[in-house]
């Protein structure tokens, strides 16, 4: 009793610090409002549009902001310079990006600000993925003046029409808009700002150059309007799940990215704790809460996951999936079995129990809801672990090094003040099995999957959390990619372990068909350093190899440490073992 008191209070105390990201929008138009009633900013000069954004910027809590400049946004990065806002340069749009992907999954909110089109469609994968993955992510573009439009003239970085970059940007945003009136700019931001917060989706503003400096036709009052639920589908969605979770054996939660997105992680713990009902996330939502909670059962993927923790759920009578997203990645390329009839499904954009859809309720007032009802539950019994061995890890040192002694290894240095990123392929499955020993110490695109996320994942996480320290995995694919970012990991003096799983291609690939495209050249990674002038490297081909690596980079707090982990073209990972084995009865 007295260890569950303990670890209750180590919860709450957590998760004081990731209310922040909940309570974003409350202070944004707590200071909304006193802006408004003064007219003008603190300064006294009039609004303008340009002013009134990073003003407003400011208000949300953001502090740094990503990017790379151009001509038709220098004048809005002069602004910026002499703001309390942060620039944070990056070596290519796509992983400013990835940045402020990462930045928006540790703070709560990112912002990247790029030129026309040349950097704005650079953008558009980075931005894409975070759309994919609830990441809200404030794209500001700038564009040409609207003066120097006139004509229709072949301005540089111009594609085909003036608004095509702005087009783009619509199909991957929450919300959009060009600040080209004041009449409505500042309205729109207000809007786009608002949308990113609610919708946790990245919104995209576009300032042409000759508008940077335009003032307001009349003193702007911002007014935000907070959604609300539909209070009788609201009280009809929890009568019918608490029904449906009264009756059950054996229930489960299942808990996905968007628990820690809207900061509902207390909530999901409460309900759990108080009927004693057993947890598991996704892929995508892995460490939404922490993995050593006694009700945590592990990653529940499908075939990819533990038998142990796969068999448990799918025997389920009331699976409650909680801000999941049913994806194949999720799902362990759809080799899940789970009965809709069996389950309740919420998420931000829809709620079904079992057969029946109810509009119009908020997820946090259906969890919130939902962990003050009164169920009555079958007690849990705790199923064997079938997981990772528990025992100390060995170090053969004359053994050369393998993707499953890696990650055991792995296992036992993460610690709390660590965050695991991994990159796309082996390095995302073979991370599944690892143990995250707190909440949202994990990252990853485990839905959108865009090879090159890890490096520039790991500058953003740093630039919002200098405390954390990012442990990245990344295939020699992915880092061949976005390598370079190590140059702003190092001018900013941050202290990432990289690590290089060097299997001379990709090898999920080789997996699902062989052939020569899969090969790339092999690099000298541990020699980076000497290009870079600065940073550690290490060559790893045995287990006694990386012992050395290992105690060297984690002692090392003053640059980042990068190690060359020499692997076998086809070895893989347990956990992408299991669904071929899997996938193999299936076809």
């Amino acid at each position: 009793m007295a260890a569950r008191k303990d670890r209750a209070k180590k919860e709450s105390t957590t998760s004081a610090t990731k209310r922040k990201d909940a309570g974003v929008a409350r202070k944004a138009r707590s200071k909304a409002a006193a802006s408004s009633r003064r007219g003008r900013p603190d300064n006294g000069r009039p609004q303008t549009i340009g002013g009134y954004l990073i003003q407003r910027l400011q208000d949300y809590g953001l502090k740094d902001i990503f990017g790379i400049p151009g001509d038709f946004v220098l004048q809005f990065y002069g602004m910026l310079e002499d703001s309390p806002i942060r620039v944070i340069g990056t070596t290519r749009e796509d992983c400013a990006g990835y940045a402020a992907d990462a930045y928006a999954r540790v703070h709560g909110l990112g912002a990247v600000c790029v030129t026309y089109c040349v950097g704005g469609l650079s953008l558009c994968n980075s931005i894409a993925g975070a759309y994919a993955e609830k990441s809200p992510v404030i794209v500001i573009s700038g564009a040409p003046g609207l003066e120097e439009r006139r004509n229709d003239p072949l301005l540089h970085h111009r594609v085909r029409d003036f608004s095509t970059q702005r087009e783009v940007f619509e199909k991957i945003t929450v919300a959009s808009a060009p600040l080209e009136d004041p009449l409505t700019a500042f309205r729109d931001i207000d809007r786009c700002l608002e949308a990113a917060v609610r919708f946790k989706r990245p919104v995209y503003l576009e300032l042409p150059r000759d508008r940077v400096q335009t003032e307001a036709l009349v003193p702007h009052e911002p007014k935000v309007e907070k959604p609300r639920s539909d209070k009788s589908a609201l009280r009809e969605a929890l009568e019918e799940a608490t029904r449906l979770i009264d009756r059950a054996k054996q229930p489960v939660i299942i808990a996905g990215v968007e628990i820690h997105r809207f900061g509902l992680r207390n909530e999901v713990l409460r309900l759990a704790e108080k009927h004693q009902i057993p947890m598991c996330a996704t892929l995508l939502g892995k460490s939404v809460v922490r993995e050593r909670h006694p009700l945590y059962l592990g990653v529940y993927e499908g075939a990819m996951g533990r038998e142990g923790v796969r068999r448990y759920v799918e025997d389920s009578d009331c699976v409650i999936l909680l801000g999941t997203f049913m994806t194949d990645i999720n799902l362990g390329i759809f080799t899940a079995n789970l009965d809709p009839g069996r389950c309740i499904y919420v998420t931000s954009e829809k709620l079904r129990i079992r057969h029946h859809h109810f509009h119009d309720v908020l997820l946090a007032d259906f969890v919130k809801g939902l962990a003050k009802a009164n169920i009555e539950t079958t007690p849990y019994v705790a199923p064997a672990d079938d997981g990772l061995p528990e025992e100390k890890f060995e170090v053969r040192p004359q053994a050369k090094l393998t993707v499953a002694r890696l990650f055991a290894r792995l296992n036992e240095v993460l610690d709390e003040d660590m965050v695991l990123i991994a990159d796309v392929g082996d390095s995302l499955f073979a991370a599944s099995d690892l143990t995250i020993s707190r909440h949202t110490q994990f990252i990853a695109p485990a839905y959108y999957t865009s090879m090159g996320f890890a490096v520039p994942a790991a500058v953003g996480v740093q630039v919002a959390n200098p405390k954390l320290r990012p442990i990245v995995m990344v295939g020699d694919g992915a880092f061949l990619m976005t390598c370079l970012e190590l140059s702003t990991a190092l001018r900013h003096g941050f202290d990432p372990i990289v690590m290089v799983l060097n299997n001379k291609g990709y090898t999920t690939e080789r997996f699902l068909q062989e052939g020569p495209f899969n090969d790339i050249p092999n690099w000298n990674y541990h020699r980076l350093p000497d290009l870079l002038d600065g940073g550690w490297g290490f060559e790893v081909h045995t287990e006694g190899d990386l012992e050395k690596a290992l105690k060297a980079a984690l002692a090392n707090r003053d640059t980042f440490s990068l190690l060359n982990l020499h692997l076998e073209p086809l070895d893989i990972s347990p956990a992408l073992k299991r669904l071929a084995e899997r996938l193999s009865k299936k076809i």
